[in-house]
């Protein structure tokens, strides 16, 4: 199917653009959100006669994401959930986790802004794309850790994903793995090389 973009899609073409789509992304996406009309006569008289509107629309639209990404770009979120020893989490952080935490810092992101192409499940830095608009894209770094004390670590370069990391240097001398077996120690008659 052939649609007249009424806004500026990424992949796909710029306002004003006639493109051929799937039929299913035209009737299910484009169409219903008002992001294209059907290319024929008729449709391309109203889009000439709108195109003002529409320019103006999106330049106040794009102005708006340009003040909102000048305080969103490059800053650091601190994120604390529960998470194993190992550092995965209990659970994940989704787009929709972002987004809310993002209106909680006082940001209007929708979760369909957030750019994220499968869910976070350890802790540590991420660094996660945010489209703002067609034209204006941020980048915010999450701090996913145990508690505000690991993200400050995390922070300074530490890993945090082994059991030193967790207790420290003090972990029990006798539970280190070389305390189990003698690599030198010479296997007696009747045992079995492994």
């Amino acid at each position: 199917m052939e649609v007249i973009l009424l806004e500026r899609i990424a992949r796909l073409g710029q306002m004003g653009d006639t493109v051929k789509v799937k039929d299913g992304f035209a009737r299910n996406f484009l169409l219903p959100k008002g992001k294209a009309l059907r290319a024929n006569e008729g449709n391309k008289k109203k889009f000439e006669a709108q195109r003002a509107q529409l320019e103006a629309r999106n330049l106040e639209r794009k102005s708006e994401a340009q003040a909102i990404a000048e305080k969103l770009d490059g800053t650091s979120f601190i994120v604390v959930r529960s998470a194993g020893e190992t550092g995965q989490l209990y659970g994940s952080v989704s787009t929709r986790d972002i987004a809310d935490f993002l209106a909680a810092e006082g940001f209007n992101v929708a979760r369909n802004q957030v750019e994220l192409n499968h869910p976070i499940k350890t802790i540590g830095l991420t660094n996660i794309a945010i489209a703002l608009h067609p034209e204006v894209e941020v980048t915010i770094t999450l701090n996913i850790a145990r508690s505000t004390d690991e993200a400050e670590r995390q922070a300074r370069g530490e890993t945090l994903t082994t059991a030193e990391a967790i207790y420290g240097e003090d972990i029990n001398e006798n539970a280190r793995p070389d305390n189990f077996f003698d690599p030198n120690a010479e296997i007696e008659e009747g045992e079995e090389e492994a």
